[in-house]
């Protein structure tokens, strides 16, 4: 043997599980085909969103939460209705118990601080037994991403001085090795250096070949995300047929190689055809990685338009559904949407997914944070709105219209829809009452003192030329998160089809589907990928322990 165990993949997951490892004495190897510049894998790039439940800073802003409360929201979102999700659905209540019990102190023992206003992501806008979150959860960690990732790659980097681990980087995993039915290791290519940015495609380049024994292999290589070809062959018949554009939300190493390996070493793969993409797309301006797109995370007060300029139908509102409007999306013909709105509500709404694209809570930079809350967007959001492909900005809507029109070349949006929509969705602003749903979602939302302050714009006409210019966004299809992946139990164990384990193989974070091969269910609340990740690597690691 090499070392105790093997942990396949250096990201957010499998340096929670490394690091656990350690503590539990056991020596560990921890592999990645990409080079240490990459250390945190797609973790790194997250806005460092956590779901937590009934957390002192929901506390501080008037947010009333329980388990119980949370817990149904998770059941209404998940729908669990597989014979193959009683794993998923265990790993589900785990996590919430995770979530609001322990979650917070085990990060904040690590130095893990989190930005005091909570957000409130998928909000669903459908019965209380529906999809969505009852109240805001969404907690920004201090430091976003990098944040999240720091306290356990300091701790993998200490054991690696002490000898307790092995970082073998460039080390690409082709197959596990069985040995009488047990993995007992792993072997592959060993990839030529590359001192590209994190990020960056690197090279395939061969320079030999690696064989490496252990008593367990934890899989934590992510999911499919940046293989379009993967995305395409599981798209689901429910969401439509798979589209032919997309932009990716991931580096092109998130490729999904492992989760073949796995299975054809004899792993079950369950729920392959539960995913996670976003509808807010925009093409990055400047890219670190082939088709970079980055995700709007929207405030409720944009008009959605699809292609055709007609409105979303209720309640695809923005932030309270996305695989619901991605499903709308995909029976109208067209693979993108309009948001049309003003600079008002750009400047108080818009915020940008990733660590790079939010340089104050990155940076835990205070003086930089508190221009959030002066007029003006955030830096990062006008580069956009300046040099995004996908941005238009004019003084009326007729200019606007035809601006829009010609991003896409196709002059599928007809002017007298679109002023339609804009003209009724303003004449719901003259007077307290109305009969448009998202009027009165966005009027509740700032009830709540996090998205009055700083999150959800005062109700205003788009044509009010006091709140303009008037800007048109066409959002895109971003892939990001695999719902589904290798069915594990509560301790990490990676089961055969006939549901027995594979004995010597574990599995955690996205390749596990974030826990059991899914448990998430069809539908994410949002902030759990991370969580996700963190509750999954701990539970694997302690799985190999014992």
């Amino acid at each position: 043997m090499d070392s105790d165990v093997i942990v396949v993949g250096a990201g957010l997951a499998g340096l929670t599980a490394a690091a656990e490892l350690v503590r539990l004495g056991k020596t560990v190897t921890l592999l990645d085909q990409e080079g240490e510049q990459s250390l945190g894998g797609q973790a790194f790039w997250s806005f460092g969103g956590l779901f937590l439940v009934d957390s002192p800073e929901q506390r501080r802003m008037g947010v009333k939460d329980s388990h119980d409360l949370a817990w149904q929201d998770w059941l209404g979102t998940a729908g669990f209705d597989r014979p193959e999700d009683e794993w998923p659905r265990k790993w589900a209540e785990a996590y919430v118990d995770f979530a609001s019990g322990e979650k917070r102190a085990w990060l904040h023992a690590m130095g893990v601080r989190f930005f005091p206003v909570v957000g409130w992501a998928e909000r669903g806008g459908y019965t209380a037994e529906g999809h969505g979150n009852s109240v805001p959860r969404f907690h920004i960690t201090w430091g976003t991403g990098p944040g999240v990732v720091e306290p356990f790659a300091r701790r993998v980097r200490r054991a690696a001085e002490d000898g307790r681990l092995q970082l073998k980087f460039r080390h690409r995993v082709d197959g596990l090795t069985v040995t009488d039915g047990v993995v007992t290791g792993v072997s592959g290519t060993l990839l030529s250096p590359d001192e590209s940015a994190r990020g960056v495609s690197t090279n395939r380049e061969a320079l030999g070949e690696f064989s490496l024994g252990a008593e367990a292999v934890v899989v934590t290589s992510g999911g499919i995300g940046g293989n379009f070809d993967l995305v395409r062959e599981a798209w689901p018949e429910r969401l439509g047929k798979a589209p032919k554009r997309l932009i990716s939300g991931v580096p092109a190493h998130v490729d999904g190689r492992m989760l073949g390996i796995a299975e054809s070493a004899g792993a079950s793969l369950i729920n392959r055809d539960r995913m996670w993409h976003y509808t807010e797309g925009i093409e990055n301006w400047d890219p670190i990685w082939p088709h970079h797109g980055i995700r709007i995370l929207p405030g409720p007060s944009s008009l959605w338009l699809d292609a055709t300029g007609k409105r979303l139908p209720a309640p695809l509102f923005p932030g309270f559904d996305t695989l619901g409007t991605l499903e709308h999306i995909m029976t109208t013909g067209h693979e993108y949407t309009w948001f049309v709105l003003t600079q008002k509500i750009l400047e108080k709404e818009f915020a940008l997914s990733g660590s790079e694209q939010n340089p104050d809570l990155t940076g835990k930079n205070v003086k930089l944070l508190l221009k959030r809350v002066l007029p003006g967007a955030p830096g990062p959001v006008e580069a956009f709105k300046k040099h995004g492909a996908d941005f238009a900005v004019a003084a009326t809507l007729p200019e606007l219209v035809a601006k829009m029109n010609s991003i896409t070349g196709e002059n599928l949006l007809d002017f007298a829809t679109v002023k339609t929509a804009v003209e009724a969705r303003d004449a719901e602003m003259s007077n307290k009452f109305t009969k448009d749903l998202q009027v009165t979602a966005l009027r509740g939302a700032r009830n709540y003192r996090g998205d009055k302050l700083i999150r959800v714009a005062t109700p205003h006409r788009l044509l009010d030329p006091k709140a303009g210019p008037l800007i048109g966004v066409r959002l895109n299809l971003l892939t990001r998160k695999t719902l589904g992946g290798l069915h594990t139990d509560l301790d990490g164990r990676v089961l055969r089809p006939d549901g027995e384990p594979l004995p010597g193989l574990f599995a955690a974070g996205e390749a596990a589907g974030f826990g059991g091969g899914g448990m998430h269910g069809y539908r994410s609340l949002e902030g759990t990928f991370l969580g996700g990740c963190l509750f999954s690597g701990r539970q694997a690691a302690r799985g190999v322990a014992k």
